[in-house]
């Protein structure tokens, strides 16, 4: 790990609000995965973005609009995440998401065959189209005109938005917590 956990009872005036906000946002929308130490400090992307709250707040924002009133399945959620996890082999993402997506049904099999970068054969059909979308994005370039309408066609145009923007944040945290070196809980 680059950065040093950040204990609560160090925090400056800017960090302190954006701790409360975190700490009140993980309890009610991230659970099921160590994300936090018994005297408070937060683990995972959040403690990246405490160092640098300039940044960090924005960037918590994000992660929270697009974790309020999903409009997307969360099968379909949780293969996205993991396929951009995989993408950038980040361990974090991969170690949460796994427990969070067990939690939502998905099988084991299933997600090993993801978190090993390959596209599982039993995907449901709006859990393929999410595998493909974040699969061509995570690669680089424009998506392709079939995958795209094949969202618009499951999701619609505003699932198909959300799929993207879902995609994107989870670029970032994945960026986050490989720049700083976020290990996994032990």
């Amino acid at each position: 790990m680059r950065l040093p956990i950040l204990s609560p009872d160090t925090f400056t005036p800017e960090q302190k609000p954006l701790y409360d906000d975190m700490r009140a946002g993980i309890a009610a929308k991230f659970q099921g995965f160590v994300n936090m130490r018994d005297d408070g400090a937060l683990l995972g992307p959040w403690n990246p973005w405490l160092h640098e709250p300039k940044f960090g707040k924005p960037v918590w924002e994000l992660v929270k609009a697009i974790a309020a009133s999903p409009s997307l399945p969360p099968a379909v959620r949780e293969v996205a995440i993991l396929v951009t996890g995989a993408h950038f082999r980040s361990g974090y993402e991969l170690y949460a998401h796994v427990i969070v997506a067990e939690n939502r049904g998905l099988a084991d099999e299933k997600l090993a065959t993801i978190v090993a970068g390959q596209r599982p054969a039993d995907l449901t059909r709006p859990e393929a189209v999410a595998y493909d979308f974040a699969s061509a994005l995570v690669n680089g370039g424009v998506l392709p005109e079939m995958t795209y309408r094949a969202a618009v066609e499951q999701f619609g145009v505003h699932g198909a938005a959300e799929l993207s923007y879902l995609i994107g944040v989870y670029c970032l945290v994945s960026v986050t917590l490989n720049t700083f070196d976020v290990p996994v809980p032990e």
